[in-house]
């Protein structure tokens, strides 16, 4: 029997939110249905002061779908957000946000445009800080795509604790991505206030503690979650990852500027996909240019961290799951991380900074 999403919408009419007296479809906190070969996936927005107090009705919404003959998966999430009112644009900043609580750290991991395996340089260099014996945690911030949980191995939806949710861990590493609520093949399809509320549950609700550092994986780019990152954290800085490429650089330059004007330190700059070493004679070929990312640094008087080659070992143990670091921690290849995390764990060293104010001019 073929499902649609009228059928799907029929079924969550008849769920009654407790709070208003009224359906969850008639108050329009279902967003982002997806209905396709029996899977259905959706998400049950609530208002900011419930977060998961609604969790009942997130069930009971799951258990009405799964009613429905033809249904075969249900997948849901619970954000909690509220559209607030137009407020007047001030010129006195906010108070700062405070830090994760029993988090030393917070650096992100950021790019300007996609394509230039900042994920992969992300999951490493977690990695790599922990085998230099620092406690670390990975949040996939990617809600667009996702892809910490295929790059670390993990396929476990991350169990709750009084309203918190408990991260997975593999490698030594604690990690959260929306990617682990929702199926493989399912979309995030999110206004830009819902990939906020998401984004603040996952860096609060987060039973993060005791941790050294979390690192961050940003989107690429320079939006929604970029923003609402910088003025909920106080993160130590930022680190940008590159190709060569000139299209590559350019979008580097922005995503530096971004940082710069929301007062979140650089910390430097990774050249990935810097050389090509022929396994079979050992040539060495610049397929997307070379030092294109240290010459950029330099000009903009950014720290240079260093290069990471391209390399079919890096690729197969991603895509296998075990990244370079935990699969052959003494190759190059995983040296090449390690050399850019011990740069990076001295940076983190130095004393935690006040979370940066946001200025509306």
């Amino acid at each position: 029997m073929t499902v649609n999403r009228d059928d799907i919408l029929r079924a969550l009419d008849q769920v009654i939110d407790p709070v208003s007296g009224r359906s969850v479809v008639h108050q329009d906190m279902v967003q982002g249905l997806a209905v396709k070969d029996g899977h259905v996936a959706y998400v049950l927005e609530v208002d900011a002061g419930r977060g998961a107090g609604a969790e009942p009705l997130r069930l009971e919404c799951d258990a009405a779908v799964k009613r429905i003959a033809g249904v075969t998966h249900v997948s849901s999430v619970l954000t909690a957000h509220r559209e607030a009112a137009p407020q007047p644009v001030h010129r006195h900043p906010p108070q700062p946000r405070s830090g994760i609580a029993g988090v030393g750290a917070v650096i992100a991991v950021a790019s300007g445009k996609g394509g230039v395996g900042k994920s992969t340089v992300a999951v490493n260099l977690a990695l790599a800080l922990h085998r230099l014996g620092l406690k670390v945690g990975l949040l996939d911030a990617d809600l667009y795509g996702p892809s910490v949980p295929k790059l670390m191995g993990l396929c476990e939806r991350p169990h709750g604790v009084d309203g918190k949710f408990v991260p997975l861990e593999k490698f030594g590493i604690k990690a959260i991505s929306i990617g682990l609520f929702l199926g493989e093949d399912e979309a995030t399809i999110w206004r830009g206030p819902m990939v906020q509320s998401a984004l603040t549950q996952m860096i609060n609700d987060g039973l993060w503690a005791p941790l050294d550092v979390l690192v961050i994986d940003m989107p690429p780019g320079t939006g929604d979650a970029q923003l609402t990152i910088a003025q909920r954290v106080a993160l130590k800085g930022a680190v940008i990852v590159s190709t060569p490429q000139d299209v590559a650089l350019a979008d580097a330059r922005r995503g530096i500027a971004m940082f710069r004007k929301t007062e979140v330190p650089v910390l430097g700059l990774i050249e990935n996909m810097s050389t090509f070493i022929c396994p079979n004679c050992g040539h060495e070929s610049h397929i997307f240019g070379h030092g294109g990312a240290r010459a950029i640094a330099e000009r903009l008087g950014t720290p240079f961290l260093g290069e990471i080659p391209l390399d079919t070992a890096i690729r197969l143990t991603s895509d296998a799951g075990t990244p370079i670091v935990a699969a052959a921690p003494e190759s190059p290849q995983a040296r090449a991380f390690l050399l850019i995390a011990e740069r990076v764990a001295a940076t983190i060293a130095a004393p935690q900074r006040a979370a940066p104010k946001i200025v509306i001019e």
